[in-house]
């Protein structure tokens, strides 16, 4: 079925959805990300959201949206920071939009599910549900989700991957009459629609040089085929759903505009110089929570991005290397010969360096993948081999338990690691964590340090673990300080 637009202009008012599905692989990113494309050039502002532990989705979600899409983990952030954050983002937006993660009710616990996150913030949800072989089976399979925890509202069904409209009528009947909530969307199988996939999911967006032609092709898409009056309706009837008045102090916090591909120098107020922290991100590196780099900039930081593939060290006071795929582009981050070697000598002389994952990687000597080896950095003394196979896979629990950087002894921290990758000679390596959860780098053991380096598998997430940019920032600060009194001419010179 077609829908037809019948709102002329959209009304201002706050309303927040969460999409969800009985299961993984039932297209909730796809309708995700048509929504939040279709609303927009309908004149709306949509703050996006993610469920869980995850950059990819959000990649894309950003990228629909306009604006950047944050993460609601209850792993990772704890309940009340979380809360507010959702709430601090939503400030000045029409609508919220939270994709969830596999079924509803997966997760580690009860507590870490998609509809905890809806009960915490009273969003509606629209079940996605894959209706491949399937036609009056969807009403008990529906009505078994309204009624298993009463407090989690299922407001509305779209129907994917929809075989045809006479498909489309007995899905239809069945959840009308039998559900009692409306159908708002159907959607027919499409290849058009589909996203390039690979081992942790879809490729990143930043990746594809289609990613913008291809949102906009699914927005358009799902616009007539997704009943936008009736899911507004639904998004504005959640009764809590309205952003908190925030107190002065959390209006202070910046929300900084760090979307992907803008090369933007954040400054404090006044424009006063502050501690530089450089940041690689491209296609290689493009793994960073957006709180990470406000958190950055809260302490102090400005930041100034770098590519890994063109550019040289810019003289700063630190250097943040994130997560991503690096495997993809060996050729690339190999052939800018004068960024590894900048690192390199930078590190010897003490920069302070925070490194996860992909970053990690690229640290060491090199990295061998497919029976082939490139050259790294090589300040960490191993190589890196890269299995078809999880290396590690899922939610850390770590504990400090050597001197670092960073870090107080006897802190818990808590992360997630998303890596096929090991590294050879592990045991001539300096571990300040305790892997308490996960697997970490070798025989429970992570985050290396040398000198002013702290490089690790895991992702922190820097509402749940707040003293990483503070410890981080203020690191960077003391470095630049004690250079500044040594030798100021000496980075100078290096650099040009």
């Amino acid at each position: 079925m077609t829908f037809v637009d019948r709102s002329g202009p959209l009304n201002q008012q706050f309303g927040s959805l969460l999409i969800s599905s009985p299961q993984g692989h039932s297209g909730k990113t796809v309708v995700a990300i048509g929504l939040c494309n279709a609303l927009k050039r309908k004149g709306l502002s949509i703050q996006p959201f993610k469920k869980g532990p995850d950059y990819i989705d959000p990649s894309w979600l950003t990228m629909a949206a306009g604006r950047s899409c944050h993460n609601l983990d209850l792993f990772l952030i704890p309940e009340n920071r979380l809360f507010l954050s959702f709430h601090r983002n939503c400030e000045g937006v029409n609508l919220a939009i939270v994709e969830g993660a596999m079924g509803l009710y997966d997760g580690l616990d009860s507590h870490g599910t998609t509809a905890e996150i809806a009960r915490l913030l009273n969003i509606p949800i629209l079940l996605v549900i894959n209706t491949t072989r399937m036609t009056s089976s969807i009403a008990p399979m529906v009505t078994g989700y309204q009624h298993f925890q009463k407090d989690v509202q299922i407001a509305g069904v779209i129907l994917n991957y929809v075989s045809g409209t006479r498909h489309e009528s007995k899905l239809r009947n069945a959840v009308e009459q039998y559900c009692g909530i409306p159908v708002v969307g159907s959607i027919p199988r499409d290849s058009d629609l589909l996203i390039a996939e690979r081992h942790l999911g879809l490729i990143p967006s930043p990746e594809s040089s289609e990613a913008e032609r291809l949102v906009e092709r699914i927005g358009r898409r799902l616009e007539s085929q997704l009943d936008l009056d009736k899911i507004l309706t639904i998004a504005r009837s959640a009764k809590a759903s309205q952003p908190l008045s925030l107190s002065l102090k959390e209006r202070k916090t910046k929300k900084s505009p760090l979307l992907f591909g803008e090369r933007v120098r954040v400054r404090g107020a006044g424009g006063m110089a502050r501690t530089k922290i450089g940041v690689i991100r491209d296609r290689a590196f493009n793994f960073y929570y957006p709180e990470n780099l406000e958190a950055l900039v809260n302490e102090g930081a400005e930041i100034l991005f770098v590519d890994s593939f063109k550019d040289r060290l810019p003289k700063v006071d630190g250097l943040y290397i994130g997560g991503g795929f690096p495997e993809f582009f060996l050729k690339e981050l190999e052939g800018n010969r004068g960024l590894r070697r900048d690192i390199a000598e930078a590190v010897q002389e003490g920069l302070p360096v925070y490194a996860e994952c992909a970053g990690l990687m690229y640290l060491c000597q090199s990295i061998c993948w497919k029976k082939q080896s490139y050259e790294m950095v090589g300040v960490v003394p191993s190589e890196i081999n890269i299995s078809e196979k999880p290396e590690g896979h899922g939610y850390m629990i770590v504990e400090v338990i050597d001197e670092n950087p960073l870090f107080p002894i006897g802190l818990t921290l808590r992360g997630h690691e998303f890596h096929h990758s090991s590294l050879s000679r592990p045991g001539d390596l300096r571990f300040a964590y305790q892997v308490k959860r996960g697997q970490g780098i070798h025989q429970q053991q992570d985050g290396i340090v040398y000198k002013n380096l702290f490089a690790s598998y895991i992702h922190l997430h820097a509402l749940g673990t707040p003293e990483w940019a503070r410890g981080f920032v203020s690191l960077a600060s003391k470095e630049k300080r004690s250079n500044r009194q040594v030798d100021p001419l000496k980075d100078h010179a290096r650099l040009s």
